[in-house]
């Protein structure tokens, strides 16, 4: 399951959103959007789950929790 992660803060990385979700089950990929020009991050991201479960448990429990001093917004990933 693709799960969208929004207002992460400029300085976070993959692996401390990939901590923040392991913790909640099995992560298989996390990848936080960079633009294409000047390689900053956009402040959102992705995290691939391979569980359902574990990914709506995660999207419950995370949404609105504090990363690196700022209230992320997780939801299901919409396609696009």
């Amino acid at each position: 399951m693709n799960i969208y992660v929004g207002n992460l803060s400029h300085n976070v990385t993959e692996d401390e959103v990939r901590t923040a979700f392991a913790s909640l089950g099995k992560v298989d990929s996390v990848n936080i959007i960079k633009d294409k020009y000047s390689g900053q991050p956009k402040g959102f991201g992705f995290v691939e789950m391979p569980s359902a479960e574990e990914a709506k448990a995660a999207i419950s429990q995370l949404n609105g929790k504090e990363l690196k001093g700022q209230a992320i917004n997780v939801t299901e990933a919409r396609p696009r």
